[in-house]
């Protein structure tokens, strides 16, 4: 059997960016408890912003999205469309306010809003499953990258990929990992865009603004190779496209990692600037990633080679498959290589250390151990955190479909949940814990209905595809919210003058 060789010049880039981010977490781990995924970490508007970006970066922007669009062309703008969509919905709904409110986490924010401990408890373990079920979608990223760079099977792969999450975590510290998300966004975006303007030139076109230069490839794939790549809804109907377009949506604006970082700044304006820097950290990625997928799928056709729609797992590494046809120079294709590595390990990472902070500061010291001190919330943040790499990496060793799918379930999942959630609690004062109560556990139903049933009522999975069913579900938990609500008495003046005095009455400071 043959084995490729190890990718020797990218493993060497790889491992250099390794020691670099531990380097710098070592010199910003966490020295308080509370640092520990509960507060601590403000590193300036921009800074906030890079972090967004690079705890948004993942492995379904950087390799995901590019094999979207090389898979299913026009199809893969509802990604583009709803993630960046759901931070203009953040912008403008939520972030200031919740800042505001002043909480660490998700299900802190549940709790205290609806005056819930049953509440608080189920928004946890919704915020461990979202943790879980994204995770795979990252270690499957990682995995399909280092089993490149190693010549190795993508079993190994994943178990490698783990290891090295739970070191960079261990080693950096969590305040390390946050802060190490500022650099790696600057890691990874220059990662990106430099093999893109290679590739670009390479071809033959407008290569300095590669973004704006694609065109003409899109062009030259339908007139010379038949490829309609930008035709509408070829492949799926206009509702399918519009239910994963507002799934993501929604999705984005109730993901509790991303969420988790409004809580850490010091003002709302801080909250506000931060979105709008990570919006446009975010932008510089979502340009690029459609010309990956139209190049990589000229490339393959000038060569010869036929276009193969059933291969999800080639079309996750179009990326790297498109430099290295193009015979980019070793380091450029090992740039590339460290980039996504460092996306997914910036989203996985925080995401983990989110789940361990729903666990140990939601639910262990209310419902396991009262009274626990910040000491002991850390350790059992630590260990949590290992039982959550675990349960990832055995998941992940089944490669469910492609990564951006993987990671759509997860949005769908905090978008008939966490997103109905914060958006009734911040803006009508009548929602209260049986309706919150009431409408997760309908947002839950929503989301597994298709996988469960889907097959027996094919209804089901028509109107609530897996990895777009918060279209229908996210206002449908509104509605369960509301009239659950009403017939249940309203919460307490406590929180009807927090709302009014301190959320929507309080003056942003200068």
């Amino acid at each position: 059997m043959y084995n490729p060789p190890v990718q020797l010049v990218p493993l060497a880039i790889v491992a250099g960016m390794f020691a670099l981010l531990i380097i710098s977490g070592l010199r910003t781990g966490s020295r308080q408890t509370s640092e520990y995924g509960f507060s601590g970490g403000y590193t300036g508007r921009v800074g906030i912003g890079a972090a967004i970006a690079s705890n948004w970066m993942s492995a379904a922007s950087f390799l995901g999205l590019a094999g979207m669009f090389y898979l299913k062309g026009y199809y893969a703008m509802a990604f583009v469309v709803g993630w960046t969509g759901g931070y203009v919905l953040l912008l403008v709904l939520m972030a200031s306010q919740i800042r505001r409110f002043g909480k660490y986490s998700a299900p802190d924010f549940v709790g205290f809003r609806y005056e819930s401990e049953v509440a608080r408890t189920l928004a946890a373990l919704i915020s461990i499953t979202i943790t879980i079920i994204y995770g795979v979608a990252q270690f499957k990223g990682i995995a399909l990258l280092l089993a490149w760079i190693f010549g190795i099977g993508y079993t190994p792969a994943v178990v490698i990929g783990a290891s090295l999450v739970v070191s960079f975590v261990v080693v950096s510290g969590a305040l390390g990992v946050a802060r190490n998300q500022k650099m790696q966004y600057f890691v990874l975006i220059i990662a990106f865009i430099l093999p893109l303007m290679l590739l670009a030139r390479k071809l033959g076109y407008f290569w300095l603004l590669p973004q704006f230069g694609y065109g003409a490839a899109i062009t030259d794939l339908q007139t010379q190779f038949g490829f309609a790549w930008s035709e509408p809804f070829s492949t799926v109907s206009l509702y399918q496209w519009l239910a994963l377009c507002f799934t993501l949506m929604f999705g984005t604006a109730g993901l509790p990692h991303v969420l988790a970082r409004f809580y850490m700044v010091p003002g709302i304006r801080d909250a506000r600037w931060g979105v709008v820097w990570g919006l446009f950290f975010i932008a510089l990625i979502y340009w690029s990633a459609p010309a990956y997928g139209v190049l990589a799928r000229l490339f393959e056709a000038r060569a010869g080679f036929p276009f193969n729609s059933a291969d999800p797992l080639a079309a996750d590494m179009v990326v790297l498959t498109a430099a290295r046809m193009a015979q980019l120079p070793a380091w450029v294709i090992g740039l590339l290589a460290a980039g996504g590595i460092s996306a997914a390990f910036s989203t996985v990472s925080g995401m983990l250390i989110t789940g361990s902070a729903s666990f140990s500061h939601d639910i262990y010291p209310r419902l396991i151990r009262p009274g626990a001190t910040e000491s002991d919330k850390v350790y059992v943040a630590k260990g949590f955190f290992l039982i959550l790499a675990a349960a990832v990496m055995a998941l992940a060793l089944k490669p469910w479909g492609m990564i951006a799918e993987i990671a759509a379930l997860a949005f769908a999942l905090a978008g008939n949940t966490i997103f109905p959630a914060f958006l009734l609690g911040i803006w009508w004062g009548r929602a209260n814990a049986a309706g919150v109560i009431a409408g997760m556990l309908t947002g839950i139903l929503v989301t597994f209905a298709p996988l469960v049933l889907g097959d027996a009522v094919p209804l089901i999975g028509t109107l609530l595809p897996p990895t777009a069913s918060a279209f229908i579900g996210a206002p449908l938990v509104l509605a369960v919210m509301v009239a659950v609500s009403l017939a249940a008495p309203p919460p307490s003046n406590g929180i009807a003058r927090f709302l009014a005095r301190d959320v929507h009455d309080c003056p942003e400071e200068p």
